[in-house]
């Protein structure tokens, strides 16, 4: 088995978890924020379309500087545009990393601020605690503003308070 197939499938799991959360936006509330120094609801959601994008950068670069990491602008005119970007993205993460072999996988790779490296690590790891981690912490926090936007939440492992098997 190559190395690259259990990350595969972990990617399919999660990005379509990951979308039936993205589905549930509420258009006319892209902008709602839970806290005055948390991201807006679209901004959030607008994070999570972009990660597989900003991944793809990091590992075609070797080396992420996190002092100038920031969040792709948020610039979504509706939830739609959102699932799009989403789709478009976990497709082209999906492909980039079905076309790794073994090797490619384990490259380097190096988390810096500034000069100083934090981490070295293979481009393995950059995909499953960087890309998948990162985007599962972002859906928790995304479940939090639905749930207090009083949007039913889709059953994401197992099922969901919403969702529940009568």
């Amino acid at each position: 088995m190559h190395l690259v197939s259990p990350i595969l499938s972990e990617l399919d799991r999660e990005g379509a978890s990951t979308l039936k959360m993205l589905e549930r936006l509420p258009a006319d509330r892209l902008a709602w924020k839970p806290h005055a120094k948390s991201m807006s609801l679209g901004t959030l959601a607008w994070h999570i379309a972009s990660i597989p994008k900003t991944i793809m950068r990091m590992l075609d670069a070797g080396e992420f500087d996190v002092g100038t990491a920031r969040p792709a602008p948020a610039t979504p005119e509706s939830g739609a545009d959102i699932v799009d970007e989403f789709k478009r993205n976990l497709a082209d993460i999906r492909a980039r990393v079905k076309s790794f072999d073994d090797d490619t996988i384990r490259e380097p790779f190096a988390l810096k601020r500034g000069e100083q490296v934090l981490q070295n690590m293979p481009k393995i790891a950059v995909l499953r605690n960087i890309y998948l981690n990162h985007t599962i912490h972002h859906r928790g926090q995304l479940s939090v503003y639905l749930r207090l936007l009083d949007v039913p939440l889709p059953a994401i492992y197992g099922t969901s308070a919403d969702e529940a098997m009568a």
